[in-house]
């Protein structure tokens, strides 16, 4: 790799931890550490919401649909801005002011105070172990890149040098560390996409005709996906806006419910359409590479021989000149990070707070919690040395908690009288059944995800009990 682009990519992580430290220095308490002192703006929030809801994994894994499925794969993206629309209109007035009125600090908090503290304890674990595995693949999606990047880097070690920078900062800073450094690093990302990786990307290539010659018109249509898939998508994505712990942070971290509403519709419009067709486009032009023969020289003769998720990578590896495979390499480092560290900073609020019961008034609490944030970024090191593909480990992560704890969360929302035993039971119902199911490869009749007979078997034991 040049030595300039290498500049470009060590300034930016330099710069990335130097957020994180001077926000080590201004955190007092937990309430700072998790929940940012509850005074940030609506774009800043908005922007981390979305950058830490599509960040690597997606990038990496709509990169991946792109070049399987074509533009198709983008409304995936689409539930996106379906969940962010929802959670913004259903979720957000019920929550906010009751949160900041009894200082919650987790989303299991919330549980607590309508179902106490046993459905608490559960959500919190569920809740841990989704966002750990999501931590996980989030390092796997920095791995991939880098190793489509830096050919003589190994998977293992790629994924040593992600694992240090994003827990590092993520220790010391905290939620404002994550937040600001979500705005600097999504805004990398928007402007590597929009100014250089789809421009040089498309020139590359041929230009239009060559692109659309390359490849079978069905990767060119909104059509070419099964009503079944967007189910399966839409029964996964939309209810992690309701249960997601990186999303109740920032919504406690609002100074108001005006800004956080419309840091949610900010977020929900750069969904979908925004990196929705960005990250879509580019791994549809790695496909029209593949097809082009541009890395026969790497051993790949054909798509049916590589890793979509490889795609993307070696395209911008292949095409971009010095300097800027620097800038493109960040824009997606910053993606990964966007997220990872996101995830990392919920699970540790959750083990915290709600697995080990650690009082904010504690004077050490600041400390447990980053040396607690520390364990969990190097356990989810190890887990991602045993996972091969992003967007399952994610998918999988995301149907854990959204099928054990969304009936639980709409009980809570919208229930006049709300059973504990019933919520208690249907978490381990529905997260439990979809675990299972996943693990022993169950085929569910039509193709569909097994997260729908977790939320269902979730919703009928809780209906069951309640009576």
């Amino acid at each position: 790799m040049p030595i300039l682009d290498i500049i470009v990519f060590v300034i930016y992580l330099l710069l990335v931890l130097g957020i994180g430290f001077y926000y080590y220095r201004k955190n007092k308490n937990t309430n700072d550490y998790y929940v940012g002192g509850r005074d940030m703006s609506s774009f800043h929030v908005g922007l981390s919401v979305v950058a830490t809801d599509v960040g690597g994994g997606f990038s990496i894994g709509l990169g991946g649909l792109g070049f399987m499925m074509g533009l198709s794969g983008s409304w995936m993206l689409f539930t996106g801005l379906v969940g962010a629309w929802l959670s913004a209109v259903f979720l957000i007035p019920k929550v906010l002011n009751r949160a900041r009125d009894l200082n919650f600090l987790t989303f299991p908090q919330l549980l607590k105070d309508t179902f106490g503290k046993n459905v608490a304890l559960t959500a919190g674990i569920i809740s841990f172990i989704g966002y750990l595995g999501f931590t996980s693949s989030q390092l796997l999606a920095g791995a991939k890149l880098a190793v489509g990047t830096f050919p003589d880097l190994s998977l293992e070690h790629a994924l040593y040098i992600m694992g240090v920078v994003a827990v590092v900062y993520t220790v010391f800073g905290g939620i404002k560390a994550v937040i600001y450094t979500d705005t600097f690093q999504w805004s990398i990302l928007m402007i590597g996409l929009i100014f250089v990786g789809i421009p040089i990307a498309y020139s590359y290539l041929g230009g239009y005709d060559a692109i659309v010659n390359s490849l079978p018109d069905s990767l060119f249509s909104l059509t070419n996906v099964s009503w079944v898939q967007l189910i399966n998508w839409f029964i996964t994505i939309v209810p992690i806006w309701f249960v997601g712990m990186t999303l109740y942070q920032r919504i406690y971290a609002c100074k108001d419910e005006k800004t956080a509403k419309k840091a949610w519709y900010i977020a929900g419009l750069f969904e979908y359409p925004v990196m929705a067709f960005m990250g879509i486009i580019l791994g549809l032009m790695a496909r029209v590479g593949v097809e082009q023969g541009i890395f026969a020289s790497e051993g790949f003769v054909n798509a049916a021989n590589m890793d979509p998720e490889i795609g993307l990578p070696m395209l911008l590896k292949t095409i971009l000149p010095a300097g800027l495979m620097g800038l493109m390499l960040s824009a997606y480092f910053s993606a990964i990070m966007s997220t990872a560290d996101s995830c990392l900073l919920a699970a540790s609020g959750n083990f915290v707070t709600d697995i080990l019961g650690l009082k904010q008034e504690n004077p050490k609490a600041i400390k447990i919690s980053q040396i607690v944030t520390f364990f969990i970024g190097f356990s989810a090191i190890l887990i991602a040395t045993f996972m091969t593909s992003v967007l399952d480990l994610m998918l999988l992560s995301y149907s854990f908690m959204v099928s054990g704890l969304l009936v639980p969360v709409l009980a809570m929302l919208f229930s006049k009288k709300p059973k504990p035993l019933a919520a208690f039971i249907a978490m381990f119902v529905g997260g439990f059944s979809t675990l299972t199911l996943s693990f022993l490869e169950i085929s569910i009749p039509l193709g569909f995800d097994p997260i729908l007979i977790g939320v269902f078997a979730s919703l009928l034991v809780y209906l069951i009990v309640k009576k």
